[in-house]
C-alpha cells in the first residue's frame, strides 16, 4: 500500500523530468528548425530536401530525444496521479519554455508574455496545494 505522502513525493519527483524535458525538447527542435530554414515551396523535391536537412540536424535529434523522455515521464506519472492534477501542474513548462527561449535562443519576451507566464505559474501554485490523486491506493 502506497502512503499518500509517498505518492505525493513520487509524483513531484516524476514531474521534474516532465517539466524540464518538454520545453528543452521544443527549444532544441526550434533551434534545429531555424538552422534548417523555411520551406518555400511544396514541390516534392523541395519537401524532400527540407526533411533531409531537418533530420540530419543534431539539434532536431536531441529535441526528439528530450520529447521522448518527456513522454515516458508523463506516461509514468499519469499511471498513478490524476490527470486533473498532472496537466495543470505541467503547465509550468510554459514558464520554463519562456525562460529557455530567452536564454538559449535569444528571443525577446515582452512584459505582456511575462505577465501571462506569471498568471500560469500562479494557477500551478494553486493546483499544487491539492492532492495529486483522489483514488485510494491499494
Amino acid at each position: 500500500m502506497t502512503s499518500p505522502r509517498n505518492l505525493q513525493s513520487r509524483t513531484y519527483a516524476m514531474l521534474v523530468p516532465v517539466i524540464l524535458f518538454a520545453p528543452l525538447g521544443n527549444v532544441l527542435l526550434g533551434k534545429g528548425m531555424r538552422q534548417t530554414g523555411e520551406l518555400h515551396s511544396y514541390s516534392p523535391a523541395e519537401v524532400l530536401a527540407f526533411f533531409r536537412s531537418a533530420f540530419t540536424s543534431p539539434w532536431v535529434w536531441l529535441g526528439i530525444a528530450c520529447l521522448l523522455m518527456f513522454l515516458v515521464s508523463y506516461m509514468i506519472v499519469l499511471s498513478w496521479a490524476d490527470y486533473s492534477f498532472v496537466m495543470p501542474v505541467s503547465a509550468i513548462t510554459y514558464g520554463v519554455a519562456a525562460l529557455m527561449g530567452h536564454w538559449l535562443l535569444g528571443e525577446i519576451v515582452t512584459p505582456q508574455r511575462w505577465l501571462g507566464v506569471a498568471v500560469i505559474c500562479f494557477g500551478v501554485a494553486l493546483v499544487t496545494r491539492t492532492p495529486s490523486s483522489s483514488r485510494v491506493q491499494e
